[in-house]
């Protein structure tokens, strides 16, 4: 009775009560096994089977989905509802002329969209149709990866990826572990290691997994690839066994078998529940600023086009209020007509008016944006300078939605390892009890070959300092998580057998790591293997040592350290540490403190990636301690993350201080010439790091970032712990306004104020007080908004201790302030991933760190110098051949639809088109959309060196500032002045009745096709006076269009079609041209409406030129030559008062003609004379200078290693 009443409340706890348990847990029983009598009661749940789905459409939703997503649109709609109403009312129009463009626009984006769905379905297909092997009744069988279920145990080999999410019970090493590369899932192609728990690592067939009895609870799915928790109970007798599991247990659905044979795994996330599944998560959305104007300017045309509507309707009834007028003679109304109410008449006239109008907003301009983005995308990926050899890749475009925004960038957010370092890693030196050693021994200058590899100041350590020297080298061959590979093959050839040796690699997911151990390497102590649970290591004497390895303390990026427990043959027991200095000097009661100490600060201050090590001796019962705590802590199922970083602080304790490590990450090529290059465009660069803040600032010495005139401003936890957080925001604050008050006063008086260039440097912590003050300061609340007032006036900003999620909120923080400016992400890792998805632009970098930013990014370039290109020329192109499309999309309709608008004045406002219907659908798809869609792929208003030398003109399109209101209304009443001439010009031409060489008159459709013909050749040729670039491409197009235009109306006017109720247009057009006034009406009547845009061009360009407009004058006078003969400084405006914007050109730095020393690099920053530069008098196009003797170039030098 007992039992039912138990298993009744374990089912009202689960399905009724207990709702919250149920979601957070799930029961998986192995084998689909029942658990023994006696234990918790056996309640099937269900789950969803193996079946991936990543389409969007089923064949029967297809249709109805896509139409519905399609019409959400608001243009589309629009055009729907212009569509049903020709239909419905009886219009001037053909329901041809918007539904034509409409449906073709519908069926293209349905065509495209189904057959990518469809190339999802296909996908699917393959991977649910794949066979997996699965343990049932003792024997492997095959199955179908869309039939596995939870509970299944399944049998995976080397190299082949994961069916599902499993949980690893045993493997073919006798440890029990595996190896696996996630460079699917997170972009690491790095091997890491995965372990089975120790009572189930033992069964090796599949006869001894079928005899597996146990059950494993654990939590419901979520989409976090690195978190994992859960607990397996194993029935072997009257009690069960409990193990904790975590993410080291769990293999992910996608992940790759490697250096393992075999492995079994049980299911427990299948289908659509697998963390793979789960991170299948779209990209929000992002829309460019010329996008928003865009919209913006549809808004104003839609008021424009009910105003017109309106405006004609009410004068419609007001013309026929008097009866003589009610209709003309020959449109008299029928009875039922005069006796509908004369609102309906209204609105029908009204829903008449808007469709012949309709036209002012042409659908054929969203094809053609769509159609410049896709076309245009294709220029940076066939860019060959933005192509990396040493990759063997190219620029990659993921959205060709941004293109323009590459060019109204102004903070750049960079990471540091990866994006503007190698991640290349390098050990430099190692210190030990304040001796250096160094990997070679250099005598001279010379390295001495067949030297003993050590360098030491103390050249005859004493015994005991003899000991502590090659325990540092023992932690650091046992203190890691490396994998050793005794040889690589590499299309079927082996390599690794040198001079008749096998020789090893390492492989790890951390390549500090790697360059620790390659560095003991050359210094005497070889780690060889981790076999049957020791570690082994070839010392000096070349004797093998073997410890046994008892405990991992994983690495994690709070704690900022890792440990492991080792046992040596003598039985000794030893716990080693390394970790950033930060996190190891708290935690040490002795060592020589001071000397290590300096030493990491002064490698820091370099630029070299440092860490301590640290060690203690163990006794048994302390290791048994140890043993309990961690057990403890990982039994524990809720918040057993923090109870596991409880005990590792109670471990990683009283630890003694060995020394310290140097790695070096090298600058990447060009890096500094690129941030320099921006900041002179105006852009303001953030670097956005993990690492500590003396290598990241030396970094961002090097990177040009900071400069040797620049005054740092500290916002870091240890000044916060001198001062309050108030008191250091409101201090910075003061320096850096009160500098920028005195300077625009002395500006306003004409004074010289010398400009002060700051830098700020922030850390993670201190970031997060300002992100979220306490709520017991009353004075906490404008934080923010203090910080981003010193933030705006400082030309750098360094943020240093970095978390991933955090690099987010400073993006999101920017992008929301009240400028509302364009932001840059750029990174390489999978911790840059929410940088790039937060900012309106990302871009990932094909480095060493996998795939996953490059996945997630709008742009993926392969080196960090080609930003430089990717910004200062592709997106000052794109944002200039997109504004003038839009610009010149409204202009050409305004002149289209404005003298159909006139019109309605001359013939009663009967509605009366102007245009034959031919004219009017094919204005915008044939007659005009070519030159201008060319002209926006093509158009290079400046030389593209030119653009590359000249940063600052980057400036000029800034701020969307070519499509601002005023060059929107400038456009606007320019179609509107050149619309009135081509109408009343043709009208007063024509006053009298003009007869034609034959003495017919001309009629209505002669006169509409006159002001058609003269508002073709002005609209073109106004592109044509537009354009900078001519190719044989643009002639072609422009001229032909026009060719087009002319043989299109003599066959439309010169044959009798049988499809046509009427043939009102035949010979209209020839019978046109037979006029010798008709030919010089339309010369006259283009030549009137280009003339006033060009004499105000004239005239501005004269008078107040830009930057721009300077170097196209020049370019001509030196015929496109200019980029190799002319000083393009020499070119530009006066500076302003009071403009000393950072990057302008005119500021004074130090230029390295050579490569220091690394070691006096920082002094050179510091403390250099101040070198005069000039201007250069001649630059060449390979890039080298004439500049007399004795004075300093100022273009970027060679590149310094950091």
């Amino acid at each position: 009775m007992g039992m039912d009443f138990s298993t009744l409340r374990t089912l009202i706890s689960r399905y009724c009560a207990g709702e919250e348990n149920c979601v957070d847990t799930r029961t998986v029983y192995i084998g689909h096994k029942e658990p023994p009598p006696g234990a918790e009661a056996f309640i099937q749940q269900r789950f969803p089977d193996n079946r991936i789905v990543s389409s969007k459409y089923t064949f029967w939703n297809f249709i109805p989905k896509n139409m519905f997503e399609q019409f959400r649109r608001v243009a589309n709609f629009y055009f729907l509802i212009i569509f049903l109403v020709q239909l419905i009312i009886d219009t001037p129009t053909s329901p041809v002329t918007s539904g034509l463009p409409l449906f073709f626009v519908i069926i293209v984006t349905a065509i495209k969209q189904g057959y990518e769905d469809w190339l999802r379905h296909k996908a699917d297909k393959a991977v649910n149709q794949c066979l997996v092997q699965v343990v049932q009744h003792g024997k492997v069988s095959r199955k179908h990866s869309r039939k596995l279920t939870v509970g299944d145990v399944v049998y995976v080999k080397e190299d082949e990826s994961f069916p599902c999410d499993l949980i690893l019970l045993s493997s073919s090493r006798d440890d029990g572990t595996c190896y696996v590369t996630t460079a699917s899932l997170d972009g690491e192609s790095s091997h890491k290691t995965y372990h089975a728990v120790q009572e189930t690592k033992a069964y090796k067939t599949e006869e001894e997994v079928n005899c597996i009895h146990a059950t494993i609870d654990c939590e419901q799915p979520q989409p976090d690839l690195y978190k994992f928790r859960g607990n397996i109970n194993i029935y072997m007798g009257n009690e069960p066994v409990s193990r904790s599991l975590a993410s080291q247990n769990l293999l992910l659905r996608g992940a790759t078998l490697k250096n393992t044979e075999y492995i079994y795994g049980v299911a427990i996330y299948t289908g659509m529940e697998t963390k793979m599944a789960l991170n299948y998560q779209s990209k929000s959305q992002k829309r460019s600023a010329v996008e928003k104007s865009m919209n913006a300017y549809l808004v104003v045309y839609l008021c424009i086009l009910i105003s017109k509507a309106v405006i004609n309707t009410a004068l419609k009834y007001v013309w026929q209020a008097d009866p003589n007028r009610d209709e003309p003679w020959y449109n008299g109304k029928t009875e039922s007509e005069r006796q509908r109410h004369v609102l309906i008449r209204a609105f029908t006239d009204f829903l008449a008016f808007m469709v012949l109008f309709n036209y002012i907003i042409p659908v054929s301009m969203y094809v053609t944006v769509e159609m410049q983005k896709f076309l245009g995308s294709y220029f940076i990926m066939w860019d060959d300078e933005m192509f990396d050899e040493e990759l063997g890749e190219r620029a990659v475009v993921n959205t060709s939605d941004l293109n323009e925004e590459l060019g109204q960038v102004e903070y750049v957010f960079t990471d540091k390892t990866g994006t503007l370092t190698e991640n290349n890693m390098e050990f430099i030196e190692c210190c030990v009890d304040g001796n250096v050693y160094v990997p070679d021994i250099i005598c001279n200058g010379q390295v001495m070959p067949g030297a003993a590899g050590i360098d030491m100041i103390d050249t005859s350590p004493g015994p005991e300092a003899r000991e502590r020297e090659e325990l540092f080298f023992r932690a650091l061959c046992l203190c890691h998580t490396v994998q050793v590979k005794e040889e690589e093959t590499v299309d079927g050839i082996k390599h690794g057998i040198h001079q008749g040796k096998s020789s090893s690699f390492y492989i790890s997911s951390s390549p500090d790591e790697v360059a620790l151990v390659e560095g003991m390497k050359r210094l005497g102590f070889t780690y060889l293997r981790l076999k049957d649970g020791q570690m082994e290591i070839l010392n000096r004497e070349d004797e093998i040592e073997r410890f046994e390895l008892l405990e991992v303390l994983t690495f994690d990026s709070v704690r900022r350290r890792m440990s492991v427990i080792v046992r040596s043959s003598t039985g000794e027991l030893y716990l080693f540490c390394k970790g950033a200095d930060s996190s190891i000097f708290p935690r040490v009661v002795s060592g020589k403190m001071e000397q290590i100490k300096a030493r990491v600060e002064r490698n820091a201050v370099e630029g070299l990636r440092t860490l301590c090590v640290a060690y203690r001796r163990l006794s048994p019962e302390q290791y048994e301690q140890v043993c309990h705590l961690l057990t403890r802590a990982k039994l524990e199922f809720q918040d057993q993350d923090k109870l596991v970083a409880e005990a590792y602080d109670l471990i990683e304790r009283d630890l003694i201080l060995l020394g310290a490590t140097a790695v070096e990450d090298r600058l990447q090529e060009k890096a500094a010439d690129t941030i320099e290059s921006l900041h002179k465009a105006g852009m303001k660069v953030w670097v956005l790091t993990g690492d500590k803040m003396e290598t990241a600032a030396a970094t961002c010495y090097a990177s040009k970032l900071f400069r040797r005139s620049t005054q740092i401003l500290e916002l870091t936890t240890k000044r916060t712990e001198e001062q309050s957080l108030h008191d250091v925001l409101f201090e910075l604050s003061r320096t850096v306004l009160r500098h920028y008050g005195s300077m625009s006063r002395d500006a306003s008086s004409g004074l010289s104020s010398e400009y002060i260039d700051y830098g700020l440097i922030i850390d993670g912590a201190t970031l997060s007080a300002v992100m979220r003050p306490s709520q017991e300061d009353s004075n906490s609340g404008n934080y923010k908004e203090i910080f981003l007032e010193i933030c705006r006036n400082c030309s750098a900003v360094l943020c240093c201790r970095m978390a991933p999620l955090q690099k987010a909120q400073i993006v999101k923080m920017i992008k929301s302030s009240k400028e509302h400016p364009i932001t840059l992400a750029i990174g390489d890792g999978a911790n840059d991933v929410s940088m790039i998805l937060e900012a309106h632009v990302g871009i990932g970098i094909m480095g060493k760190e996998g795939r996953q930013a490059v996945r997630n990014s709008d742009y993926a370039i392969p080196k960090f110098k080609h930003l430089k290109k990717m910004l200062l020329v592709h997106g000052h192109y794109y944002y200039i051949r997109i504004s003038e499309l839009v610009q010149y999309f409204f202009y050409k309709n305004v002149c289209f639809i404005f003298p159909q608008f006139l019109y309605q004045f001359f013939c009663g406002f009967s509605q009366q088109p102007l245009y034959d219907t031919a004219y009017l659908t094919l204005y915008n798809i044939s007659f005009t959309s070519l030159p201008i869609l060319l002209y926006s792929l093509m158009e290079q208003h400046i030389n593209m060196d030119i653009l590359k030398k000249e940063p600052t003109l980057y400036r000029d399109i800034a701020k969307n500032s070519l499509l601002t209101w005023p060059i929107f209304i400038y456009w606007t009443v320019l179609g509107v002045y050149d619309a009135i001439v081509m109408f009343f010009g043709a009208y007063f031409l024509f006053d009298n009745t003009t007869f034609t060489s034959n003495g017919q008159m001309f009629g209505n459709w002669t006169f509409g096709t006159l002001v058609f013909t003269v508002l073709v050749f002005t609209v073109t040729f106004k592109l044509a006076l537009d354009t900078h670039y001519w190719t044989w491409i643009n002639h072609f197009v422009i001229w032909g269009s026009l060719v087009f235009f002319v043989v299109f109306s003599l066959l439309w006017g010169g044959i009798i079609w049988p499809f046509l109720n009427y043939q009102r247009m035949y010979y209209v057009f020839m019978q046109m041209l037979s006029s010798g006034p008709a030919w010089l009406s339309i010369i006259l009547l283009i030549t009137a409406s280009l003339l006033p845009d060009v004499v105000k061009k004239v005239f501005w360009r004269a008078l107040w030129p830009t930057t721009t407009e300077r170097i196209q004058s020049a370019d001509k006078l030196y015929k496109g030559q200019l980029s190799e003969f002319t000083p393009l400084a020499a070119l530009h405006p006066p500076p302003r008062a009071g403009d000393h914007q950072r990057g302008s050109g005119t500021q004074r730095n130090p230029q390295r003609s050579d490569t220091p020393n690394k070691k006096v690099m920082f002094t050179r920053w510091q403390r250099a004379p101040d070198y005069r530069t000039f201007t250069p008098l001649l630059r060449f196009t390979d890039g080298s200078r004439l500049s007399r003797p004795g004075n300093a170039s100022s273009g970027a030098g060679p590149e310094t290693s950091v």
